[in-house]
């Protein structure tokens, strides 16, 4: 029989089942949130709650709440060029750029074999009859820079080569702030191949 009482057990458990979260971190949020005041557990279990409103976008499969999006709502938007991303996170981060005007379209993952996840396991099909309905001009394919994210980049283009569509992918290289003797040489490598004009 566990010494701990049943609710906290549980917190724990249900902690520990978070990414990156092992059973000593989840043991210290659960102890952190007893000796919070009450209030602020009821704003975690009702932010919690709250997840159950949120929806994916019929449209480009980003997390919201209501389809479509407010991104696709939005007038204001370039409709010509869709970012294909990976995950919601990197449409945060690339709408903090305040660069990008275009819509999106989230995959929900990348190809993966080691761990089972292959191209109809993503929102690809999806992808596809989006650009058939739509009047899209550039497919902005911003995949992560690994391995996953590279062969899911390749294997949209292939796809995507027979339409009337033209297919970019982010440019890679250097970080501001960077030194040259600390690059790794694949990293230099795509720097100088996506030079540009000053």
């Amino acid at each position: 029989m566990s010494p701990l009482a049943g609710p906290v057990e549980r917190l724990i458990n249900e902690f520990s089942r978070l990414p990156g979260i092992g059973p000593k971190t989840a043991s210290r949020l659960t102890f952190h949130l007893l000796r919070q005041p009450k209030e602020q557990a009821q704003a975690l279990a009702e932010a919690l709650q709250g997840l159950q409103k949120v929806v994916h976008c019929q449209r480009c499969f980003n997390i919201a709440e209501s389809s479509p999006c407010a991104i696709c709502s939005d007038a204001e938007r370039d409709r010509s060029i869709i970012c294909v991303v990976e995950e919601p996170l990197d449409v945060l981060a690339i709408e903090r750029t305040r660069e990008y005007r275009g819509l999106y379209h989230v995959l929900h993952g990348a190809i993966s074999p080691v761990e089972g996840i292959g191209p109809d396991d993503l929102k690809i099909a999806e992808l596809l009859k989006r650009l058939q309905e739509e009047p899209v001009e550039e497919v902005l394919l911003a995949t992560n820079p690994n391995l996953e994210g590279e062969a899911t980049a390749m294997y949209i283009a292939r796809l995507l080569s027979p339409l009337s569509v033209r297919v970019t992918r982010l440019a890679r290289g250097l970080p501001v702030g960077g030194d040259l003797e600390y690059a790794d040489s694949v990293t230099l490598a795509r720097a100088l191949e996506g030079r540009s004009e000053i």
